[in-house]
């Protein structure tokens, strides 16, 4: 079944044709693992979390910010970038507390997924955080955003998927898969 299944193509050829501040456009020109010669363009970004953050009587941190991709606010889960030398787990204890306030308690990876991969590297890690709602600080937002973050029900979550008010595929992905294998 799938002979090929993950086996890597052979680059033959690299040109990179655009860098910017969070992604860059490479030109490729590859040899597939089932022989075909293909050009492709790939864009190249840093990993990824997304972090579904949980109290024991399951209310959820959402988070409002505005998005270029759609360009309006999109309502989803934290996420952010993984930092050059920075741990997945860190990463989404960094996030967390610098984007909502609120402390991680424990971190678990619960699957690691890619998005748009005919033409994107990108993987995000799925995190669940455990978290007391009690226990917050100050929230430290990069110079370019600004986040708003809400405590839900995950019932009201699930609601919101069903209906496609939250529909990124990061936070559909993240709350499926705490429903289908971590409840």
């Amino acid at each position: 079944m799938f002979k090929t299944w993950h086996h890597p193509g052979r680059i033959l050829d690299r040109k990179n044709i655009y860098s910017g501040r969070v992604f860059a456009v490479d030109q490729l020109h590859i040899q597939t693992p089932d022989g075909l010669k293909v050009e492709r363009d790939l864009i190249k970004t840093d990993p990824t979390i997304t972090i579904l953050a949980i109290t024991a009587d399951q209310q959820v941190i959402m988070t409002s910010e505005y998005r270029a991709g759609v360009n309006s606010d999109s309502v989803s889960l934290p996420a952010g970038i993984v930092n050059p030398g920075e741990t997945a787990d860190q990463a989404a204890k960094r996030e967390l507390q610098e984007e909502t306030g609120y402390i991680a308690q424990s971190v678990t990876k619960m699957t690691r997924i890619t998005s748009s991969e005919g033409f994107m590297d990108q993987f995000a890690d799925l995190m669940l955080i455990k978290f007391d709602p009690i226990d917050r600080v100050s929230t430290h937002f990069d110079q370019d955003e600004f986040v708003n973050s809400e405590l839900v029900p995950l019932t009201q979550v699930l609601q919101w998927i069903k209906v496609g008010k939250v529909n990124t595929a990061q936070a559909v992905s993240t709350v499926s898969y705490y429903e289908l294998f971590m409840k």
